[in-house]
């Protein structure tokens, strides 16, 4: 697996588990880091984005809402409002990585990680995010 995108997959247990557990996210970061035994070489950018979707989470999820048609935060899977949320964050706030390839790793993680519906849903909606955001 990718660096990036095991990073990926550790922003997303620890903001599972913050929304599970109707925690703040960079509380629940802590935590996981100190359980950690190794630290990892992509764990900074896992970090990177704990913290930064947890810094705009008002927004992203505004934008979520906007474009989930149909779709509230509240009825989505947790892992693809997680899912999501990282993607966001990357489209809108992390340059170095292209909008095609934000939208792939969530997807891909939705497929293995998610329902059989995920993967499309996510790809709609991300596609209609960045659509806008290029605006």
């Amino acid at each position: 697996m990718p660096a990036r995108r095991k990073a990926r997959k550790r922003a997303l247990d620890v903001l599972y588990e913050a929304d599970l557990r109707a925690r703040p996210a960079v509380e629940v970061l802590a935590s996981y880091l100190q359980r950690l035994e190794q630290r990892p070489e992509h764990l900074s950018y896992a970090i990177g984005l704990v913290e930064g979707v947890a810094a705009h989470q008002s927004r992203i999820d505004e934008l979520i809402e906007s474009y989930a048609e149909g779709w509230t935060l509240d009825r989505m899977p947790v892992v693809d409002r997680n899912l999501a949320r990282i993607a966001i964050y990357e489209l809108l706030y992390v340059d170095e990585i292209d909008d095609a390839v934000a939208i792939s790793e969530a997807v891909e993680l939705a497929r293995q990680m998610s329902t059989d519906d995920s993967p499309r849903f996510l790809n709609g909606v991300l596609g209609r995010i960045a659509d806008y955001a290029t605006r």
